[in-house]
């Protein structure tokens, strides 16, 4: 065997994804019809989020070894995380009926796939089918996900027993935290909350919080004291708007309903956000002397994220909305990549944001201040004091939506967000639920009911967590 490819998949199975990367451009500078190489770096881009480049090399993959189960399955994963629902679906079930050894990581992304895009009928029709992925550990997630509609309170106890055991600590955790939604929606509040942070402190590990908080703040020094160093050196973009908020904030539901319009197109969280962070961080420039950035590195972030955007957007619509996280702590560096983006600031009642995001699962190496309310109050309070002021001052264009103002007049701020992209209004925006598209965020089941105030004030159903410093926000 190559040295190069027995230290690529060393690399993968090691969670070396940059360095596994790195040698598989190796591999295909030598020749590029290395399929290896290609599955190689497919599997390293899929493990660091990066779809449209897996997307890329699956293709490569494929046409090179069309019927490989391995890169099929992996082309099936990557679908279904893109959206293609259908494509994922049928790829996944082929594989999920065979004999392959790839026949049960198939069957577990089959169940996900049709899990998240509420396909109930075929949800329930593939676990009473059962199959090799059955056995797997995993298996019972989907077990207990079924049995959920018809009996929560066993469906709530074998979750519970998932998260115990001394399996994954992924499986543990993603249990964990739908146990956790299981009992809120049972009312049993002090059950949920206590649940929740025993999940946190066993598998939530630490989190630099003041590494996030200083980044916000040396961006905001930056604007007050040094304006002109913000200003964008590159030609603006057209069509693309961007969420810049918090999770949790209803920022599901603005994406689902604008993703109505026939002009617009959701793309989900694309990752685009988080490569132009990439690009300016390893440049060692972020954030005070991004302004001499060099132009044309400037310019090949702008047309690595179009690229991507452009193929998560439907063909037929001039805007893409890109329901990325990660806007607001970035803002310096979408702006400079990314001038002439319109901006769409979500906020909400922050202990009803807090609470959410405290009881839900999020990644615990990139989101490990959603594990301690302390961290949350301080995360939120510093976007609160940034992100406002900032959009001013860099002359952004944007629009702010309340939560509790959406769901209580969705019409009215409906109108508004089209507005700001110089769209007429269409009724369908008023229709989230009816949306087709797979929706892969924690709110993927309140998306599919219509819109409504449910969770207004959720937070006074745990009122003993809070204290009155919370009110200040």
């Amino acid at each position: 065997m190559d040295p190069l490819l027995s230290t690529l998949q060393r690399c993968i199975t090691t969670g070396e994804f940059d360095r596994a990367i790195v040698v598989a451009d190796e591999l295909l500078a030598k020749s590029r019809r290395n399929f290896n190489a290609w599955l190689g770096r497919a599997s390293a881009n899929l493990n660091l989020g990066r779809l449209i480049d897996a997307e890329d090399d699956l293709e490569h993959a494929l046409r090179l070894s069309p019927s490989d189960a391995q890169a099929n399955l992996l082309r099936g994963m990557v679908g279904q995380r893109l959206g293609r629902v259908d494509q994922a679906v049928d790829r996944l079930t082929r594989l999920a009926d065979g004999t392959t050894p790839q026949s049960v990581e198939a069957g577990i992304a089959l169940g996900e796939a049709l899990f998240f895009a509420h396909r109930r009928e075929a949800f329930d029709a593939f676990v009473r089918k059962g199959g090799a992925w059955s056995r797997d550990p995993r298996g019972a997630m989907m077990i207990a996900r079924r049995q959920a509609r018809s009996d929560a309170s066993a469906a709530t106890e074998a979750l519970l027993a998932i998260a115990a055991s001394a399996g994954s600590p992924v499986l543990r955790r993603v249990a964990g935290f739908e146990a956790v939604q299981m009992l809120d929606k049972a009312g049993r509040f002090r059950e949920a909350f206590d649940l929740a942070s025993r999940l946190h402190r066993d598998l939530t590990p630490p989190f630099d919080v003041e590494g996030l908080l200083g980044d916000v703040k040396a961006q905001r020094d930056l604007i007050e004291d040094h304006p002109k160093r913000c200003e964008p050196r590159v030609a603006p973009v057209e069509g693309v708007a961007l969420i810049a908020a918090l999770p949790r904030s209803g920022t599901t539901l603005l994406e689902q309903m604008l993703d109505r319009h026939p002009s617009i197109s959701g793309i989900g969280e694309y990752e685009g956000v988080d490569r132009i962070a990439e690009g300016v961080v390893s440049s060692g420039r972020w954030p005070k002397g991004l302004h001499g950035l060099p132009r044309e590195q400037l310019h090949a972030l702008q047309a690595q994220y179009l690229r991507g955007a452009a193929r998560m957007r439907r063909a037929d619509a001039q805007w893409s909305f890109d329901k990325t996280l990660e806007a607001w702590r970035w803002l310096l560096a979408v702006t400079q990549v990314l001038p002439g983006a319109v901006l769409f600031r979500v906020t909400r009642e922050p202990r009803d944001m807090a609470l959410s995001m405290y009881l839900s699962y999020f990644h615990p190496q990139l989101k490990g201040w959603t594990g301690s309310l302390a961290a949350l109050q301080r995360v939120i309070a510093a976007e609160r004091a940034f992100l406002p002021s900032a959009l001013v001052a860099l002359g952004i264009k944007h629009q702010n939506v309340v939560y509790e103002e959406l769901v209580a007049q969705p019409e009215v701020h409906a109108m508004r967000a089209l507005d700001a992209l110089g769209l007429p209004m269409d009724a369908r925006v008023l229709a989230p639920e009816a949306n087709a598209r797979s929706v892969l965020t924690l709110s993927h089941e309140q998306v599919r009911r219509p819109i409504n105030a449910a969770s207004v004030g959720r937070w006074k159903n745990y009122e003993f967590a809070f204290d009155s410093s919370w009110e200040g926000l």
